[in-house]
């Protein structure tokens, strides 16, 4: 087996009795345990929300853009500030661990927001807040605790992980439903107690990374943080990533297209993201060992072709369940071929003590981009309609990956 069942933090280092390095350590093991659990608790909620707002509530579509834009891309700034603090202190896990517990109250806040749409904005942007600062050291944790030719294995294992508590917090979410005859207040509690849950697992299995003593560690300060970008390859990432991100159609108005064009139950909606998660799960660990052997550019690009197709998919002439396979499966290939693999690309590019603060910066870039494209998407549904703005974010996307693909950004590791 590839996974360390034992020991953690500086795996990278560890060498068995064997004498072989392992390629997926404990530690990033543990990480993926924590992010299964936290996954189920967030796709309860996720699950729910577009049905909540947009048939419970009543928003429009460009009302739900911008909160589902704003769900999307509020992390954008924390990123960073979780990125910084992470690597100015050297305590990559206490910032985790923060970003965890807040995004684990904010379930109780979505209990308490009620109908009102301000309060739920409010409550869903202190939810990503979390979501941000946790991110940028959680997978500067995962590069950290692993060899630079076993990173895209690496994160292939943990996003494996992370997707299998994606696919069963639909599940849980219907289950609870109908245990409690339809109260979401019921489904954003036991979220939180499954957060709460995650929150434990990262405090008692997951190890930190052992910074260098204090004299010999380079200090961080916001100026070298912005100098990364100096740094052609590096900059060359962050640029593409973002502008990608910038006609990517976010998962809810996805499902919701979808939901449109197949005449879907609304009890059944939340079904929906199992099958881009089932997808995900078994080839998130494939695509990334092909990421290592072929290049991580080639296999990241590779998955925004599967969203173009997808989105042409759901403009043509199949409808029914052959066109719910077709889409959630190539939504599936477009998740297991890009999220992990784009962190596992820029990570050696960094250097160690700036791992959190470079991948904050990659991650930044691509969240306030998705979140421009959610309010630009639901735009153009309302001012157009559904099969003109699926056209044009098909048509804006292909463009950009035949451009990303010509001008090959990315050599490293590539």
């Amino acid at each position: 087996m590839y996974i360390a069942t034992s020991r953690g933090a500086d795996a990278a280092a560890d060498v068995p009795k064997s004498g072989v390095k392992r390629a997926v350590t404990g530690n990033v093991v543990a990480l993926g345990l924590v992010s299964l659990v936290t996954d189920i608790s967030s796709e309860m909620v996720t699950a729910v929300l577009p049905l909540y707002l947009v048939l419970g509530l009543g928003l429009s579509p460009l009302q739900f853009g911008v909160l589902d834009g704003l769900y999307s891309g509020v992390t954008a700034v924390v990123r960073l500030v979780g990125g910084h603090l992470a690597d100015r202190w050297q305590r990559l896990k206490a910032v985790a661990c923060f970003g965890y517990g807040l995004s684990a109250l904010g379930k109780i806040g979505l209990m308490m927001a009620g109908s009102s749409t301000v309060a739920i904005g409010a409550v869903l942007a202190a939810d990503r807040t979390g979501k941000g600062v946790r991110t940028a050291p959680r997978d500067a944790l995962i590069t950290l605790s692993s060899e630079p030719e076993h990173l895209g294995r690496a994160f292939g294992v943990h996003r494996a992980m992370d997707t299998f508590g994606a696919f069963l917090g639909p599940l849980v979410a219907m289950a609870v439903l109908w245990l409690s005859l339809g109260s979401y207040d019921s489904v954003f509690f036991t979220s939180f107690c499954v957060a709460a849950i995650g929150v434990i697992i990262l405090v008692v299995l997951v190890k930190d990374h052992q910074p260098k003593p204090r004299a010999d560690r380079p200090k961080v300060s916001l100026r070298e943080t912005a100098g990364l970008i100096r740094q052609a390859s590096f900059r060359r990432i962050c640029v593409w990533a973002a502008l990608l991100g910038l006609v990517t159609l976010s998962d809810s108005f996805l499902y919701l297209v979808l939901q449109r064009r197949w005449e879907l139950g609304a009890v059944f909606f939340p079904l929906l993201p199992l099958g881009t998660a089932g997808v995900y799960l078994l080839l998130a660990v494939p695509f990334g060992r092909l990421s290592d052997r072929i290049g991580r550019w080639k296999v990241f690009l590779g998955g925004h072709v599967a969203l173009v197709v997808a989105l042409l998919a759901l403009l043509g002439p199949v409808d029914g369940g052959i066109l719910a396979v077709l889409a959630l499966v190539l939504h599936g290939v477009f998740y297991a071929a890009t999220d992990g693999v784009l962190m596992a690309a820029a990570g050696p590019l960094l250097p160690e003590h700036q791992r959190a603060s470079g991948l904050a910066l990659v991650q930044t870039g691509q969240a306030t981009t998705r979140m421009l494209a959610s309010v630009l998407f639901g735009l153009a549904w309302t001012t157009w309609d559904l099969h003109a703005a699926v056209l044009v974010a098909a048509g804006a996307l292909a463009v950009v990956v035949v451009a990303a693909a010509v001008l090959r950004p990315l050599r490293t590791y590539a």
